[in-house]
């Protein structure tokens, strides 16, 4: 019996050994360079951990009191040093700056952009990368359930043609770039619900013009980050010389506003949601 108690003690001491230790081995300062992963760095629970971000990082408002340092095409490596992190999260796509921190000896996690799916793989990934797995399984669980629940509500219903529009000169139809059928946008459109007018063009984004606009003939363009609330009436009337597309005809051309509809990241599942209510709004009454 004896035997028996000394052996519990040992396992349960050795228990709180491993588990101090992996406290330890888990980045205790993060930089993160990339808006959607800092946000599933604050959404898992890591934030506080979290001493710089990148330049175009505004959510969540915690965010914005952490030190600038960079971005994409211009990374900081003199302040990402300075300030001593133990784990940088980059682009993939950034090869100078990886270079020079493999050389200062810093750990990195690298991300890719893809499709919808790779955003909740990726809060899993990167959660178990820095000690929070089960918080951040817990959250890709949450996002998954909310994006299951959104395409079980449009399922079986007609699936009108789309053209998702995410930058446009202000006020103009000039510079139109729009989603093609490959990439996170891509697959939002197909989970809320609606077919896209660019699904033959396997790319990520299309700069299109308004001929080719009236040419895919779409039942609704849904345009996302391209205004503020101070210009969508201006921005919507610049459509009107295209009476010819069934969704000028028909005023079924929406604005969503908010970065969080073109950040991949936990806020995701809100916007597939955002994107639904307007193909399908009558899936969404009470």
């Amino acid at each position: 019996m004896a035997t028996h108690k000394k052996s519990v003690i040992a396992f349960v001491l050795l228990l709180c050994v491993v588990s101090v230790v992996l406290a330890q081995s888990a980045p205790q300062r993060i930089i993160s360079l990339i808006p959607s992963t800092t946000e599933m760095l604050f959404a898992m629970g890591a934030g506080p951990r979290v001493i710089g971000v990148g330049n175009f990082d505004r959510y969540p408002a915690e965010a914005l009191t952490r030190p600038k340092v960079g971005g994409l095409i211009d990374p900081d490596v003199e302040r990402i040093i300075s300030l001593k992190p133990d784990l940088v999260v980059v682009y993939g796509t950034q090869d100078d700056l990886r270079t020079q921190l493999e050389r200062a000896k810093i750990p990195m996690f690298l991300y890719q952009h893809a499709g919808l799916q790779d955003i909740t793989a990726t809060i899993r990934e990167l959660g178990g990368r820095v000690g929070s797995a089960k918080e951040s399984a817990a959250l890709a669980d949450r996002i998954e359930a909310e994006i299951a629940d959104v395409r079980k509500r449009v399922a079986g219903r007609p699936r009108p043609r789309t053209l998702l529009v995410f930058g446009r000169d202000a006020e103009t139809l000039r510079g139109i770039y729009a989603s093609g059928a490959v990439g996170f946008l891509a697959d939002m459109l197909d989970a809320a619900g609606g077919t896209n007018v660019f699904d033959d063009v396997k790319r990520q984004s299309i700069q299109t013009t308004s001929e080719l606009a009236v040419a895919r003939a779409p039942e609704v363009i849904i345009e996302i980050g391209v205004d503020t609330a101070s210009t969508t009436g201006r921005n919507l009337r610049a459509w009107d010389s295209l009476a010819s597309i069934p969704a000028v005809r028909n005023k079924r051309i929406y604005q969503l506003r908010g970065d969080g509809m073109m950040n991949p990241g936990p806020r995701i599942s809100a916007s597939v949601r955002r994107m639904a209510e307007v193909l399908h709004p009558e899936a969404f009454r009470k």
